[in-house]
């Protein structure tokens, strides 16, 4: 989930003016060796260097808290005591925390490591030494070890289908998540970009946009260009990062699985078939792939437990967006004067469309011109609607009057005023009733296509550099995406439980079973010899 946060967070980028930028960028993933880790984007080394830090400072008293309930944890680093600095991963604390949620897996499996090695070397002593002639042999306890080995295996079965169905599961999820987050604001910065370029090329009849509009947009869109291939850049390298670890711990959970499994179905054959060597030497190889499982076991309860932790504190950040959080350092958001600077620019071009084409169809295409005087092409009948501009002269909303067409359906309304033309000196001229040409029609749809894209994407703007986005991003990924994560999680920690869990104890009926076969076998030959 912090993967997410890092994309979710370098959404943040935007086209504002660079004298409006705040101090602070969207956070990234540096890589030391094959680990990820934080790292919010500094504008000099200094703030890198700090960034580098291992500990970071706790929040203050007067700080909100996120996720402090869930986060309440006994912390090793403080005696013990409980942490309350709720979720905060650049905190040593709270990974103290969080960590001893799993030491009771990683206790079992050293324990089990240990004790189940200094059994086998006891016992190995004590048959070098001590043989016996004798032999006992029990049908209850004969019985038993045979029905328990049997449960066990299916129960490790069990687990190893959990195990691989839950992997699945979590990859997929992650990976949706990620694809969300990454593809959805590198797509609408640059579509916003391609509006804000095409808006410049634009000309209707002899009109094009005022010089110092076309200067706005040749500053803003160099500022989105880099923004948006700044940010493509850096959400493909952590794009990649996160997969490639993604795709490492899936192909370790299915390798894990896939072994477990034929560990688990060889032993049960091998204990079936009384052959000893081979069953010890499955034997020492599970005590140490149990004791592995164990261990990984404790990492994805950890795990599953930091994903918890993060949704609840998305939310938490969702519903106290004002709040000083931890999660200030690594999702700075701009402020309102810059957030309002790129939507008023993508207003004004909007409305500068606008008027470029009711202009021209106020002052030429419902005009009617006698023959001879430049702006005559035969234009008749009734007069075109003049386009609906959303906003006043002001930039303040602007309510549609009667009669004029809005940016949804103006294609549509104004093919019913283009005329045939033919070809004559001096340009084209409508031989039948209209009042547009096609060339004056397509100009006029282009300008309208281009002046809807930049009202279409001037509030998105406005919400990504306002935080607004980040938000809605947490909001959805909290409600759509983190009950899946959870639930996948917590399926691989419990399927490797079971399978650490069932496989242990079927090492320990197949060492029991291959020894009351060997007793029962050698007590008939005893039996038979003394007869």
């Amino acid at each position: 989930m912090e993967a997410i946060l890092g994309l979710s967070s370098s959404s943040s980028v935007c086209s504002s003016s660079s004298s409006s930028l705040p101090p602070s960028a969207p956070p990234l993933f540096v890589g030391r060796g094959t680990h990820l880790e934080w790292l919010p984007v500094r504008r000099s080394v200094a703030e890198v260097a700090a960034a580098l830090a291992p500990v970071s400072p706790p929040l203050s008293n007067s700080s909100f808290v996120l996720a402090e309930e869930r986060t309440r944890r006994k912390d090793p680093l403080d005696g013990y005591d409980y942490y309350t600095g709720g979720w905060n991963i650049s905190n040593h604390h709270y990974w103290a925390s969080v960590g001893l949620t799993a030491v009771p897996l990683f206790l079992i499996g050293g324990i089990w490591f240990v004790g189940f090695g200094l059994s086998l070397l006891l016992i190995c002593c004590f048959y070098c030494c001590c043989s016996r002639r004798s032999y006992s042999y029990s049908r209850i306890a004969y019985a038993l070890s045979l029905i328990l080995l049997i449960l066990f295996t299916c129960a490790a079965i069990a687990g190893c289908i959990i195990l691989y169905t839950g992997q699945g599961k979590l990859h997929v999820t992650t990976s949706n998540t990620l694809d969300y987050v990454a593809d959805f604001t590198v797509e609408n910065l640059k579509n916003f970009s391609e509006n804000l370029s095409a808006a410049k090329r634009v000309s209707v009849g002899q009109s094009f946009l005022p010089a110092d509009v076309q200067r706005k947009i040749d500053t803003i869109e160099a500022k989105l260009n880099s923004s948006s291939n700044e940010l493509a850049s850096r959400t493909k390298d952590n794009s990649e990062k996160i997969r490639d670890v993604l795709d490492t711990v899936r192909l370790c959970l299915i390798v894990i699985a896939a072994v477990m499994l034929a560990l688990t179905f060889l032993g049960f054959l091998l204990s079936i078939l009384g052959l000893q060597c081979p069953v010890y030497t499955l034997v020492i190889i599970g005590w140490i792939l149990v004791a592995g499982t164990f261990i990984l076991s404790g990492v994805f309860l950890l795990f599953h437990n930091v994903i918890g932790d993060t949704c609840v504190a998305m939310d938490d950040w969702v519903q106290h967006p004002h709040a000083r959080t931890a999660l200030d350092d690594i999702l700075p958001c701009v402020d309102a004067a810059t957030a309002n600077e790129s939507l008023y620019q993508s207003k004004e071009v909007t409305l500068q469309l606008a008027n470029v084409v009711n202009q021209y169809i106020a002052n030429i295409s419902n005009r009617n011109f006698p023959p001879g005087i430049p702006l005559y092409y035969n234009q008749s009948g009734p007069v075109v609607p003049l386009l609906c501009n959303p906003f006043n002269p002001d930039l303040s909303e602007r309510q549609c009057l009667s009669g004029e067409v809005g940016f949804g359906n103006a294609s549509q309304v104004w093919r019913r005023y283009v005329c045939e033309v033919s070809a004559r000196s001096g340009g084209e001229v409508c031989t039948t009733t209209g009042r547009l040409t096609q060339r004056v029609y397509s100009q006029i749809v282009a300008a309208t296509s281009v002046s809807a894209g930049c009202y279409q994407y001037g509030p998105f703007l406005a919400d990504l550099q306002g935080c607004t986005f980040v938000r809605n991003t947490f909001s959805m990924i909290t409600h759509d995406n983190c009950p899946g994560l959870r639930r996948d999680s917590n399926w691989v920690y419990v399927g490797l439980a079971v399978v650490s869990g069932a496989v242990m104890l079927s090492l320990l009926f197949w060492v029991i079973y291959t020894w009351e076969r060997r007793h029962r076998k050698n007590s008939k030959k005893q039996f038979i010899t003394g007869s």
